[in-house]
């Protein structure tokens, strides 16, 4: 039996960053519910078309990553980053002047 470790180095995070049209109502509908779909799937606002979700390994973010794929909106721009555990540990927030620490990581193990 294979057994895989975890570490910071396979956990993954997904970044969803997004800008699409809101001049029409249609428009303003699509970008919107196109924001509750995130959040259904497991993400996190971190600013207004920013997203995020931890995901548990590299095939955990490629589902999501699927799963965004056939959700883009007709127009607009949709971009996807994955980045290590490791490597978003070195994240810095600034609200305001003040600098904030890294959200913690989930403690569930997820099994998909």
């Amino acid at each position: 039996m294979l057994q895989t470790r975890l570490n910071a180095y396979h956990i993954m995070w997904l970044f969803v960053f997004f800008d699409l049209p809101t001049n029409t109502k249609k428009e303003r509908k699509v970008a919107a519910n196109f924001r509750k779909t995130l959040l259904k799937q497991g993400f996190t606002m971190m600013q207004y078309s920013v997203y995020i979700r931890h995901c548990a390994s590299k095939e955990a973010l490629l589902v999501h990553q699927n799963r965004i794929r056939r959700i883009i909106p007709e127009h607009g721009q949709v971009s996807l980053l994955s980045v290590t555990d490791k490597q978003y540990g070195d994240i810095v927030n600034f609200w305001g002047a003040k600098a904030e620490a890294r959200p913690e990581s989930p403690k569930q193990l997820t099994m998909f």
